[in-house]
């Protein structure tokens, strides 16, 4: 999962800075294997086609309530008032309106995904022997399909999934419903369908990210009750464009993650653990996030749209992490115009809680266990705050000294 350095500059900095900083993004975008920008060919608009069906539709003579303006809370009343046939029935004729709605029970909404799944790879599997796609767009949907039957295998809890476009899903570990603390994996840049889970460099994919930090929360905290979900629910950038440096992705990502936020069942208190891009997200949705998220914790970030932790308009305790070879590290944190993402986390002028990520190793290794920071990302998940390791030359770290929060 790759995440772009983001241009962040101040104004009245001299133009040949500016130049300079420019230079170094796109050298260090070619030199990673990043320069190639990705096409996506027309495909069934799936969902689309459900979309338009359910503002037509009614169950037991009552019309369906609206999608896009319905609250979690109308929609939860809603389906509480259906039969346990009907709520089947809207889950088996509308699997993709269903599945990806805030407010459906958790049950019915894994099984409306895993329907949802099946239709989409029945038609990967029609387009990959289509003669007026071209080579390239068979072998795309032979590869969709053969992720779609990954994520309908061993009854996994699918929260959202929607084959739209590069497509967006959301995987739940755990026991969500139960759970006394939830955390949030929020994955960065070029995130899409085909690599929410790898079976190569494993915990850099957001469904390995999750799988690796729900194993830790339980050794962390064996007698806490957790839940992780792999959150690419949002559109994230792609390739080399305008919006991997600016914010409107990230801004409609954080709409859907207050929405997710709002949402989830019960009373649990959540964290939000938000990779590369995925801090962008995370800091533009801060001020709007209820009080029950505790704490943000941002690794390998490109900056969260602000020029420190005590402008993000939250309670929550802000944490970073960076290990010493991530490449984000030698890109500039500048803005101008609205390019780039603001101060550098793990600085001291910024005020996180910066804490080690001894043992990772690159851009993408922050959720391999084994390291600092996947232990340290644990003991935060299940709120043992003062077993977190702080970065070197940092003392306090769980202990406010660089944070916005507080115990």
């Amino acid at each position: 999962m790759t995440s772009f350095p983001e241009l962040d500059s101040s104004p009245g900095l001299p133009l040949w800075r500016v130049l300079l900083a420019l230079a170094v993004v796109f050298m260090m975008l070619a030199t990673t294997g990043w320069t190639s920008v990705r096409q996506h060919r027309e495909r069934p608009q799936l969902r689309a086609a459900e979309l338009a069906a359910w503002e037509d539709g009614t169950v037991g003579g009552r019309e369906l309530p609206e999608t896009d303006s319905s609250s979690p809370r109308r929609i939860a009343r809603f389906f509480a008032s259906l039969t346990a046939g009907q709520r089947l029935g809207l889950a088996e004729r509308y699997p993709l309106v269903v599945g990806n709605l805030a407010g459906v029970p958790l049950r019915l909404r894994y099984l409306a995904n895993r329907r949802g799944l099946a239709k989409a790879r029945a038609h990967e599997r029609e387009r990959m022997t289509d003669t007026r796609l071209t080579p390239e767009g068979r072998r795309e949907a032979g590869r969709r399909m053969h992720r779609f039957e990954s994520m309908l295998a061993g009854g996994r809890q699918i929260l959202a999934f929607d084959p739209t476009g590069s497509g967006r899903a959301a995987e739940v570990f755990g026991d969500l419903g139960r759970a006394d603390r939830v955390s949030v994996i929020v994955p960065g840049a070029d995130t899409n369908l085909l690599n929410f889970e790898r079976t190569d460099r494993v915990f850099s994919a957001p469904v390995g990210m999750a799988r690796a930090l729900h194993r830790a929360e339980r050794r962390a905290g064996p007698q806490t009750r957790t839940a992780v979900i792999a959150w690419a629910d949002y559109t994230a950038p792609a390739g080399i464009d305008i919006d991997t440096m600016s914010g409107r992705l990230a801004r409609d990502g954080a709409e859907r993650l207050n929405e997710l936020a709002r949402s989830l069942p019960g009373g649990s208190q959540l964290s939000l653990f938000c990779h590369s891009y995925g801090s962008v997200v995370c800091g533009v949705a801060a001020r709007e996030l209820p009080a029950r998220v505790t704490d943000i914790v941002v690794s390998g970030s490109p900056g969260m749209r602000a020029d420190a932790a005590s402008q993000l308009g939250t309670e929550a305790r802000i944490w970073a992490a960076r290990d010493a070879d991530d490449w984000i590290q030698d890109v500039p944190h500048l803005e101008l115009g609205g390019l780039g993402h603001g101060v550098d986390p793990v600085s001291p002028a910024f005020g996180a809680r910066v804490v080690s990520a001894e043992g990772a190793t690159g851009h993408t290794g922050y959720f391999t266990p084994g390291t600092d920071s996947l232990d340290n990302f644990a003991e935060i998940g299940v709120g043992t705050y003062g077993a977190v390791r702080c970065a070197a030359a940092r003392e306090g770290c769980s202990e406010g000294i660089y944070g916005a929060g507080t115990e």
